[in-house]
């Protein structure tokens, strides 16, 4: 008796395609925002880093994250 075949495995699979399409979002909202320049200063990657992940406040609420994080 073969044990597996024909069954998907579940879970540990990493993100996931909604999770990379939600990453891919944020960098573009984060881009053209303005977030993702001067990555050499601590404050800039914590800006770009945040609204990489809260791009929804950024794109649809128009959060800036410039005046909170600084």
């Amino acid at each position: 008796m073969m044990r597996g075949i024909g069954r998907r495995q579940t879970g540990g699979r990493g993100i996931g395609l909604i999770g990379t399409v939600y990453l891919v979002i944020g960098v573009v909202v984060a881009a053209t925002h303005g977030y993702l320049v001067a990555w050499n200063i601590p404050g800039n990657i914590l800006e770009g880093l945040a609204a990489i992940i809260l791009w929804p406040l950024v794109a649809i609420f128009g959060v800036n994250l410039h005046t909170l994080i600084a």
